[in-house]
């Protein structure tokens, strides 16, 4: 399971994140996604610890706690919802070889 880390400065780096965490037991990953068009982060993490207990103090003492001058927001992830269809879909079988 993964923890949803919230809120956070965009100055904010994983190793910083990763330091936060081990507080409460082994961290095992942090993601921190960045913007597609800019690569600038987009003031959310995502940490994996490698016990559940561990996730859950963790939670239990950085949800709302001020970090960097922002007051977190940290809970379970919850799963990566569809977006529904493959992107792009397609033209119905088109070929160039116009019927030949």
């Amino acid at each position: 399971m993964s923890i949803y880390v919230g809120n956070l400065a965009f100055s904010a780096t994983q190793d910083q994140i990763t330091e936060v965490f081990a507080e409460y037991g082994a961290v095992s990953r942090v993601s921190l996604p960045t913007d597609r068009e800019t690569g600038r982060p987009r003031g959310f993490a995502f940490v994996e610890m490698e016990s559940e207990a561990d996730e859950d103090k963790a939670i239990e003492a950085l949800d709302g706690a001020e970090w960097m001058g922002r007051d977190l927001k940290v809970n379970k992830a919850r799963p990566r919802e569809s977006r529904g269809g493959g992107g792009g879909g397609g033209g119905g079988g088109w070929n160039n070889s116009r019927g030949r």
